[in-house]
């Protein structure tokens, strides 16, 4: 993405063109006086500028996730203005308050925590207009202090949305230019049109993200996560290698419904989804499978990483507290693994069939374990399901 950089001039000024044109070399100090070099030169940098924003643009638009779309607005700001940070806050989750943040320095991603957990407080700010602001317009209109302190922190100079047609999806706050310097009103300018491809690029790739999307937890839904085990079955046809799959099943989930209400319940698994989300890499698939059961499709994972990471995440839940109006009873979950691998010539349905025999085997032994599958497991699932041993 090197063109993101390409600041050099585009058209050449009017100077240089009238000086080497000979009808109109020998009148420059006339063309100055008329202002017709100013007015030409003015011309010029527009056509550099909309040149520059096309090409940025076009790059934004050529990016097909979210993470290429914010590297690719960075490296592009920063060969411009070298800004002191860019950070982006967003909803990954169209109705949730939650939302995901990222930051640059010195165009390189940094690890550092905003501490701002919704856009709301933006809202009633950027309902009717699409402009990046000055931040001490932003301090003066916002009426939450804690946002207004954590945004000090980080000093920026202007705050961008990104903006759907009724709602805004997120903001990018961006630090100060070369030198500590501010920003012009020319350059404020040209930011809000860039602004307009990053926004839209970012919004149509949350639009396809939240169709995605499980509406209750915000995990993965149970289409996305059949089509990425569908693909990786495939793709070891073609080469070798080594996935798992976890499947988790809330235990007793029904008692929290009838004791406590369907809501009690919704909170218990949004709770859990945020547990998951939390004991995942960023490659892996974590889906709500249906009602109460959850998946995670872990890629390249073998047998002994899969039990690692779902051990991890049943004590992690058995600690978990759910917040309502009473206080919960504490939440477990069983919990059944298989990995496959381009030996084991396997088909989908197998592989769900597997890692749910294995959840089985976890719910007959008592809940709140882990299993995982191995051969004969089958056998024993049908001689308990002829016995009628349930879970």
């Amino acid at each position: 993405m090197n063109q993101l950089n390409e600041t050099d001039e585009i058209v050449e000024s009017a100077e240089t063109v009238f000086r080497a044109n000979p009808k109109t070399s020998g009148h420059l100090d006339l063309l100055r006086e008329i202002g017709v070099v100013d007015y030409v030169n003015g011309l010029t940098e527009t056509v550099n500028s909309f040149t520059t924003l096309c090409k940025g643009g076009t790059c934004i638009f050529e990016c097909s996730n979210i993470d290429g779309i914010l590297e690719a607005t960075v490296e592009y700001l920063y060969g411009l203005y070298a800004p002191s940070f860019i950070a982006f806050l967003w909803k990954p989750v169209a109705n949730h308050s939650d939302i995901t943040t990222r930051t640059y320095r010195k165009g390189e991603l940094v690890s550092m925590k905003l501490e701002i957990n919704s856009i709301s407080a933006f809202e009633p700010i950027f309902q009717d207009r699409s402009k990046p602001i000055p931040f001490e317009e932003l301090e003066n209109r916002v009426d939450d202090g804690a946002v207004i302190d954590a945004l000090l922190k980080m000093k920026p100079e202007l705050v961008a949305p990104i903006k759907g047609p009724n709602d805004l999806h997120g903001i990018v706050l961006v630090g100060r230019g070369i030198d500590d310097c501010g920003y012009s009103e020319s350059e404020v300018s040209f930011l809000h049109r860039f602004m307009f491809f990053v926004s839209n690029a970012i919004k149509n790739n949350l639009n396809y993200e939240h169709s995605l999307r499980d509406t209750k937890t915000g995990l993965y839904n149970h289409g996305f996560f059949m089509t990425r085990v569908k693909d990786e079955v495939n793709r070891m046809k073609r080469s070798a290698g080594t996935s798992s799959v976890i499947m988790i099943d809330v235990d007793r989930f029904k008692k929290f419904n009838d004791t406590y209400g369907h809501f009690a319940g919704d909170q218990v698994l949004e709770s859990l989804a945020q547990v998951i989300k939390e004991n995942v890499r960023t490659i892996d698939i974590p889906s709500r499978f249906g009602g109460e059961e959850f998946t995670i499709f872990l890629p390249g994972a073998k047998s002994p990483t899969a039990l690692k990471v779902a051990e991890r995440l049943r004590e992690s839940v058995s600690k978990m507290r759910v917040k309502w109006e009473v206080e919960l009873p504490p939440v477990t979950i069983s919990i059944g693994v298989f990995s496959f691998n381009q030996d084991d010539d396997i088909q989908m349905d197998d592989i769900i069939v597997r890692a749910d025999e294995a959840l089985y085997a976890s719910k007959e032994s008592g809940r709140n374990r882990t299993t995982v599958w191995e051969k004969g497991l089958s056998e024993r699932f049908a001689a308990a399901r002829n016995r009628g041993v349930g879970p």
